[in-house]
């Protein structure tokens, strides 16, 4: 199965708290956080990977 992630959005004015990423199964390595942007407020240095 592909890998999923969520991601909390921290910018103040955003009303997202929360999103889950679904990938496909070629997926770089050196994907991260900084490589997604919050849908709403479009940022990427607020965005922070959920541990599960």
């Amino acid at each position: 199965m592909p890998p999923t992630e969520e991601f909390v959005c921290t910018e103040s004015t955003c009303y997202l708290d929360l999103f889950e990423n679904h990938y496909t199964y070629d997926v770089p390595d050196d994907h991260d956080a900084t490589s997604v942007s919050c849908p709403v407020c479009g940022g990427t240095d607020c965005l922070e990977p959920v541990g599960l």
